[in-house]
């Protein structure tokens, strides 16, 4: 949490834009987040068509109605639950300790995902998809290129994760009244922290100085930032415009 409390970076740090280093960088870190969503939608998809896990997950209701069994909140939460252990845990991770959370994290994710397909028609879910890529697209091209420090509203930004969080627990208690509400917000956070966490991980690339282990470490936990932001940036959309089934 400590990456989002540092705001004095000097003009040189900001422009690091035509290192080639940097480039490779990112690249790697690009790279992993892509190879993840992959992984994430592969899974969901299998998990959906695999009738044995789609009964472990769903349970009918009196009404006939179906909804999220035990088992199926708890997958839903599951990689939250891993985020929060990790930061307990894993004080100062090795480049395989990374990998570890950050394919645990997008198996579970992709497991869970898979209500996706049982909501949302597939066509819809596609197009969402892509708008969301074109906005994450967006977005990180400007939080590589600019040249105004962002680092100072990172401490805002993940109040307002937290906020979100709270409020997503009371929305399900309260029936999905503040659903619309949430998912606008939402939209708006995960897209800010999307080219803010594109700056932090150049600036992190400037601090760390060549170190490979470091550099590692880094590659993949900014894969995991950024690929939270693209989740759930698609998760707020798909709720906002996708067609239910």
């Amino acid at each position: 949490m400590n990456q989002y409390n540092r705001t004095a970076y000097d003009s040189q740090a900001l422009d690091t834009s035509v290192d080639a280093g940097l480039r490779s960088f990112m690249l790697g870190v690009y790279n992993k987040m892509g190879l993840g969503l992959v992984i994430t939608g592969a899974l969901a998809w299998i998990a959906f068509s695999t009738p044995a896990f789609m009964n472990m997950i769903l349970t009918v209701d009196p009404t006939g109605q179906a909804q999220l069994s035990l088992f199926g909140i708890m997958l839903q939460f599951a990689p939250l639950g891993i985020l929060l252990i990790s930061m307990f845990a894993m004080r100062n991770p090795s480049p395989m300790g990374a990998n570890l959370l950050y394919w645990a994290f997008v198996a579970t994710l992709g497991l869970g995902g898979s209500i996706w397909f049982l909501i949302y028609n597939l066509g819809s879910i596609a197009q969402v998809f892509f708008i969301t890529a074109a906005a994450f697209f967006a977005l990180s091209l400007f939080g590589y290129t600019t040249k105004r420090n962002l680092q100072p509203i990172g401490t805002f930004l993940i109040m307002g994760v937290v906020g979100l969080i709270v409020a997503s627990i009371v929305n399900m208690f309260m029936g999905g009244a503040l659903s619309m509400i949430i998912s606008v917000i939402g939209v708006g956070i995960f897209g800010a922290l999307t080219a803010f966490d594109t700056q932090r991980l150049k600036l992190q690339y400037h601090e760390l100085g060549g170190d490979q282990r470091a550099m590692s470490v880094a590659t993949t936990f900014g894969a995991l930032s950024l690929y939270i932001n693209f989740i759930n940036m698609f998760q707020f959309l798909l709720m906002l415009l996708g067609n239910r089934e």
